[in-house]
């Protein structure tokens, strides 16, 4: 059943990515339901992060930081903290896409990298840099009161 759960999770996550998240959404949180529903909480905050950026990328920014809300309140109670700081780099994409406080946004972006770094994981940290640098360059050429639009990877 776990399996299952995933296959149907990446097939939705697939989809979104190719423009299709109105039909890929519902895939990603039918496939987490499943894999809740099997007492599994390995890799939840994982797929929780997947239908965070189907949400973004459909416009449902304020849905897709309660999916990260979500992930971290697992992370907190499973102690699986494997995917932190992907999290905390996805928090900081939502946040300027809705033009949040800029401490927010920074302090997310910190966050991500500073995890990435203690846990030596050289991918997520130069991901949440180039993320962030992204955001800078941005923000360096924008007017203030926007939001940005930052690529997920």
């Amino acid at each position: 059943m776990y399996w299952l759960a995933v296959g149907t999770i990446h097939r939705g996550w697939a989809r979104s990515v190719s423009g299709n998240t109105a039909e890929g959404i519902p895939w990603i949180e039918r496939g987490i339901r499943d894999i809740r529903g099997s007492g599994t909480t390995l890799v939840v905050p994982f797929w929780l992060a997947l239908n965070a950026e189907a949400l973004y990328l459909a416009d449902r920014i304020p849905e897709a930081l309660e999916a990260i809300g979500e992930a971290e309140k697992v992370v907190e109670r499973s102690e699986e903290r494997r995917w932190s700081a992907e999290l905390h780099r996805l928090r900081g994409v939502f946040l300027a896409a809705i033009a949040a406080d800029e401490t927010q946004i920074e302090a997310s972006f910190g966050e991500a990298i500073r995890i990435s770094n203690e846990k030596k994981s050289v991918s997520l940290g130069k991901r949440a840099e180039a993320t962030y640098a992204e955001y800078r360059r941005q923000k360096a050429s924008a007017s203030e009161g926007h939001g940005f639009r930052l690529p997920l990877c």
